[in-house]
């Protein structure tokens, strides 16, 4: 999680007093919007619970009223320090620390505790409407779901919510994964926007998983929706083929033997981005970036108009970072300012391109801090199943003190239309991904699976020290 206070802005409480807030950002949006006062009583609170030795500096408390300098001087105190507590492994998942940001945020959208309906979307676009409390957080919505579905305990964790935006091409951002931290119905109200919605998907990558979920019928229902909804926008590269094959599949409504199919496809599993601006191979480059089988898939438009593919796998990665800036207003930046900041995000991971060469790659996206989440599930991920470990066993384990109550009324998942014919304008984005499939960029080795920018020689598990530097 990336964590940032961009901007202050002065504002006056019910008695008319004057005050600086400061606005909290996390993942590049506005979450919260707290005092300082609000900040040293967590602080305080932390300390008392956990104890001097670790809890990071807080920045000390001023007799007179603060000028300009020292205001934003205070603000660069205060990120480092809400990025310290998020990055500590004990206080950032401390319910201390969690339930401070889902209160403020309540607080910052002035939305009263009660009782309201969601609206919960599935991958085919059928809606799940929950009754929930405004201020239940993201684990008690899911659950919610998961009970109007009637999804067995043991598979809730194979899925995830997600802020969704809506395009009017027919296409969509994934905006964000929802945190602990934060709650949905606060979230997505406060956007007062129609193209934003929660959307329920898959949450893991590796389609050995998949076993798992096909197994109860409305796992396999939703996986299977899912799929559908991904070849539909062209997520995962069907050939005319394998469309025939799909379709007559889905007209026989063999969903197990559909989904099998599609594993075998291109980009199955995939989450593709909004194009972006990348530094590789050259500066300024026009990319299309998908994350998913472990990798960061490039699809790049060289100044020179070529098209080239290539894949940056996770093991390779030594260590990324998430960086935002502020826009420069006359040769300043000046980030506290009481109008919306428009935040520059960017992506940077240190890449083994050989066994003795490291090479920084730059992605500047308003998804960055999306792309490092999940680059950080991925190694998460592979983490869990090298101790031999499962998403099954974590959650069972994590359920062992708590269950919830399913409720009486279920709602079925519908399975969704047959697969319209490719129209021409997706066929010709087939067409040119299958193209750009055969191209390799500099240095990439061939590869029967995808062009990966890797060396045959190289054991991944060194990748990992160090790796999941998100947060800095």
């Amino acid at each position: 999680m990336h964590f940032s206070i961009p901007e202050t802005e002065v504002r006056s409480d019910e008695n008319g007093s004057i005050y600086v807030a400061y606005n909290i950002h996390v993942n590049g949006v506005l979450h919260c919007r707290v005092r300082y006062s609000q900040l040293l009583g967590l602080h305080e609170q932390i300390k008392k619970e956990y104890g001097n030795n670790v809890v990071p500096a807080f920045p000390p408390k001023k007799i007179f009223t603060l000028t300009p300098a020292e205001v934003d001087q205070r603000r660069e105190q205060l990120e480092k320090y809400m990025q310290a507590v998020r990055q500590d492994p004990i206080l950032g998942s401390s319910e201390m620390f969690n339930s401070f940001l889902r209160k403020a945020q309540q607080e910052t959208q002035q939305i009263a505790t009660e009782e309201v309906q969601l609206e919960i979307y599935l991958s085919n676009g059928q809606k799940v409407k929950v009754n929930i409390l405004t201020s239940d957080q993201t684990e008690d919505v899911l659950e919610a779901v998961a009970s109007k579905l009637d999804l067995p305990d043991e598979l809730v964790g194979y899925f995830s919510l997600f802020l969704v935006q809506e395009r009017g091409d027919g296409g969509c951002t994934y905006v964000r994964k929802l945190q602990e931290f934060e709650l949905p119905y606060v979230s997505i109200t406060s956007l007062h926007s129609p193209e934003y919605r929660i959307v329920l998907r898959k949450s893991y990558w590796d389609t050995a998983y998949d076993s798992d979920v096909m197994d109860d019928r409305v796992g396999l229902n939703l996986l299977y929706a899912q799929t559908v909804s991904d070849i539909e926008r062209g997520w995962i590269l069907v050939n005319k083929e394998q469309h025939r094959q799909l379709k007559s599949l889905q007209e026989k409504g063999s969903k197990k033997e559909f989904i099998r199919l599609a594993q075998t496809l291109k980009y199955y599993g995939y989450i593709k981005f909004d194009p972006c601006i990348t530094d590789f191979p050259e500066t300024g480059c026009h990319v299309i970036v998908g994350a998913g089988n472990n990798e960061l898939n490039f699809h790049v438009k060289l100044p020179s108009d070529q098209m080239k593919e290539g894949s940056f796998k996770v093991t390779r990665m030594r260590c990324w970072r998430v960086t935002s800036s502020v826009p420069v207003v006359n040769g300043t930046a000046n980030p506290s300012s009481s109008s919306k900041c428009d935040v520059k995000l960017e992506l940077a991971f240190e890449y083994l391109m050989s066994k003795d060469r490291l090479q920084w790659v730059t992605i500047t996206s308003p998804q960055a801090i999306m792309m490092s989440i999940c680059l950080q599930s991925m190694v998460d991920e592979l983490m869990v199943k090298k101790s031999g470990g499962s998403i099954k066993k974590q959650m069972q384990k994590k359920r062992l003190n708590g269950s919830f109550q399913r409720s009486d009324s279920q709602q079925a998942v519908k399975s969704p239309p047959l697969l319209d014919s490719p129209d021409p304008s997706r066929e010709q984005v087939v067409k040119l991904s299958t193209k750009l499939s055969s191209v390799s960029l500099r240095g990439l080795s061939s590869s029967n699976s995808a062009s990966d920018i890797s060396g045959n020689d190289f054991h991944g598990n060194y990748a990992f020290e160090g790796i999941g530097d998100d947060d800095l």
